[in-house]
């Protein structure tokens, strides 16, 4: 049985080589072989019949994906190839306002969202009456996010009604959203690893100085942290509803209970790894052989 590690065709930084090499040298350990590429790599052609034609892809019979495009990873599929994560979970994951609306129904603790409205008419000028319902309706300060976006990139803190119409002006054209802030979890989350549907560590990242935001690229530091159940439970349910074989799933700690801030479904691991001890590329992968080894079954 032989597979697939796909990351994205232009990497940004060496830190997806090395997720792929991890997940990789793991498998090889559980007597998987697989083959790391780029998307671009892959030829797959959908054929008037509504088939898929490829260069190389009976190969394969599984393939890690940790990419976000969306058409590869369902041309993947239909060629046979089960994907982790499967490519329609990875797509509500990419956009992070499809990830709320997602969880709607799961009954977990969301952070209360206003989708701005989407514009695609040239030099148009932002709705004011929509501003002015969402000052009132999530109070200031907010937090002003874009859909597609990681690491903290693209969220902001708007402290009031001129921050606001700056930020819908810049952003006309853009999707995103606004969030009510949690104020008590201001520069503090919870990243929760999930993996084949059990929560097997967690790391508390704290933001350095006045920063809001904690993620690590932003200079924000990771403990280890023991899970409570409540917490445990809200990133367990949050990786199954949306189908997500493995996922990091970020917590904020309200006064009402764990909150879903975003969910990741190619989380970077490497440093929970350092901060908890946890071999998360073992875990996966021992998840990966045993899904494996049932469909054989």
């Amino acid at each position: 049985m032989r597979g697939l590690i796909v990351i994205n065709g232009y990497p940004n930084g060496g830190k997806f080589y090395k997720q792929a090499e991890y997940i990789r040298d793991a498998l090889k350990k559980m007597g998987l072989e697989t083959e790391i590429r780029k998307n671009g790599e892959i030829f797959a052609l959908l054929t008037a019949d509504g088939g898929v034609k490829s260069n190389f892809l009976q190969k394969y019979s599984f393939a890690v994906y940790l990419d976000k495009d969306k058409y590869l990873g369902k041309l993947l599929e239909r060629a046979g190839i089960r994907l982790f994560n499967r490519a329609e979970a990875v797509e509500i994951c990419d956009d992070k306002m499809t990830t709320y609306l997602a969880l709607a129904d799961s009954g977990l603790r969301l952070a209360e969202s206003i989708p701005a409205p989407l514009c695609y008419t040239p030099n148009a000028k932002p709705n004011a009456n929509f501003l002015e319902n969402t000052a009132q309706t999530l109070g200031f300060p907010l937090v002003a996010k874009k859909s597609y976006g990681s690491f903290g990139y693209g969220v902001q803190l708007v402290h009031g009604m001129p921050e606001l119409q700056k930020i819908e002006e810049e952003w006309l054209y853009i999707p995103h959203f606004y969030q009510r802030y949690i104020a008590e979890s201001c520069g503090r989350d919870i990243r929760v690893i999930v993996v084949g549907g059990k929560a097997i560590g967690g790391m508390e990242r704290i933001a350095q100085g006045k920063e809001f935001r904690s993620n690590i690229e932003l200079g924000g530091c990771g403990r280890k942290t023991e899970l409570s159940e409540e917490v445990r439970k809200a990133a367990e349910r949050a990786a199954s509803h949306l189908g997500l074989d493995y996922c990091g799933v970020d917590i904020l700690l309200s006064k009402d209970g764990p909150v879903i801030c975003e969910v990741n479904s190619n989380a970077f691991f490497e440093g929970f790894q350092q901060v908890t001890g946890i071999d998360v590329a073992m875990a996966y992968a021992e998840y990966i052989a045993s899904v494996n080894q049932s469909n054989i079954i």
